[in-house]
C-alpha cells in the first residue's frame, strides 16, 4: 500500500467517524446560535432607532443635550468621543509602544524586570472601576488645578492609563513574534541597537503592534464606568459659548455616557433616542 492509499484512507475513515460529525454539528449549532442573537439584538437596535434618524437627520448627530427629547441630540457626545480618542493616541501610544520596546530589546532578563511584566500584565486585568477610582483620586482631586476637576482633561488621562498596560503587551508580543534571525543580520552587518529595531524589528512588528492600538482604543471609547465615576455628565448640561478651553476643563459627556443618560429616563422618547445613539 502506498502512501497515498493510507492518506486517502485515513480521509474516508475521517468522514465516517459519527462523533467527528456529531462535533462539527454542535460547532456550526453553537456559531448558529450566537449569530442569531446578535442579529436579533441588531434588528431590534435598528427597528426603534431608525426612525429618529430618518427624522432628525443632522441635526441628531450635532445637537447637544437636552432635557427635551425632540432636542436632544449626540454632538456633545460624539465631540466628547473624539476628545478621548486624541487623549489616547497622544499619551498613551507612545508611551506604550516606547516601554514595550524598551522591555523587549533593551531590558536584562532580571527579577526587578520580570517583576515588572508580572504586574504590567495584572494591571492589564484591573477592572475599568477601578482606574474611574484612580482617576478621581489624582487627576480630579490631586491636579485639579491644571484638569479642571471634572473635565474631559481628567476623563481623557485616566482612559489613556487604562488602556496602557493593554498597549504595553500587545506591543511587546508583536516585537517577541520577530524572529531573532533578523536582529543578527542588523548586527552583523554592523547596525546599532536603535537602527536594528528602528530599520529591522519595528516595520516587521508594526502590524501587530497597531492592531493592539485600535483594540484598546476601541475598548477606551467604549468605557462608560470609569468616566461616570471622573464625573461625566449624565443629565442635561449644555456647554452654551464655552471656548475650547473652557470646555476641556468643564462638564464633559462621551457617546457612552450620553446612552447611559437616555437609557436611564423613563420618557419612552428618550429610549428610541437611546436605540438612535448605539446605531451611531
Amino acid at each position: 500500500m502506498t502512501t497515498s492509499d493510507i492518506v486517502a484512507q485515513g480521509l474516508r475513515g475521517k468522514k465516517g467517524d459519527i462523533k467527528s460529525l456529531v462535533f462539527e454539528g454542535a460547532l456550526l449549532l453553537s456559531l448558529f446560535i450566537s449569530l442569531l442573537f446578535l442579529i436579533i439584538l441588531l434588528l431590534d437596535v435598528v427597528g426603534k432607532g431608525i426612525g429618529v434618524l430618518l427624522d432628525r437627520g443632522g441635526s441628531f448627530l450635532s445637537s447637544g443635550l437636552s432635557s427635551f427629547a425632540e432636542r436632544a441630540g449626540v454632538g456633545q457626545g460624539i465631540f466628547g468621543s473624539l476628545v478621548m480618542l486624541i487623549f489616547v493616541v497622544l499619551l498613551a501610544f507612545p508611551i506604550g509602544v516606547a516601554a514595550a520596546i524598551y522591555l523587549e530589546e533593551y531590558a536584562k532578563d532580571t527579577k526587578f524586570n520580570r517583576f515588572i511584566d508580572v504586574n504590567i500584565r495584572n494591571l492589564a486585568g484591573v477592572p475599568s472601576i477601578v482606574y474611574g477610582l484612580l482617576g478621581v483620586a489624582i487627576f480630579v482631586l490631586v491636579l485639579a488645578p491644571l484638569t479642571g476637576g471634572a473635565s474631559y482633561i481628567a476623563g481623557g488621562l485616566t482612559l489613556a492609563v487604562l488602556v496602557l498596560p493593554i498597549i504595553i503587551i500587545t506591543s511587546a508580543e508583536a516585537l517577541r513574534a520577530v524572529p531573532d534571525s533578523i536582529r543578527e543580520a542588523g548586527f552583523g552587518v554592523g547596525a546599532t541597537r536603535w537602527e536594528v529595531v528602528r530599520s529591522h524589528v519595528l516595520p516587521v512588528a508594526a502590524p501587530g503592534i497597531l492592531t493592539g492600538t485600535v483594540l484598546s482604543i476601541s475598548r477606551a471609547l467604549g468605557e462608560t464606568a470609569p468616566l461616570l465615576l471622573v464625573g461625566a455628565v449624565t443629565g442635561f448640561v449644555a456647554t452654551g459659548d464655552a471656548s475650547l478651553g473652557e470646555q476641556l476643563q468643564g462638564p464633559f459627556a462621551t457617546l457612552p455616557t450620553t446612552i447611559f443618560a437616555w437609557a436611564s429616563q423613563p420618557d419612552a422618547d428618550f429610549r428610541a433616542l437611546t436605540q438612535a445613539a448605539i446605531i451611531v
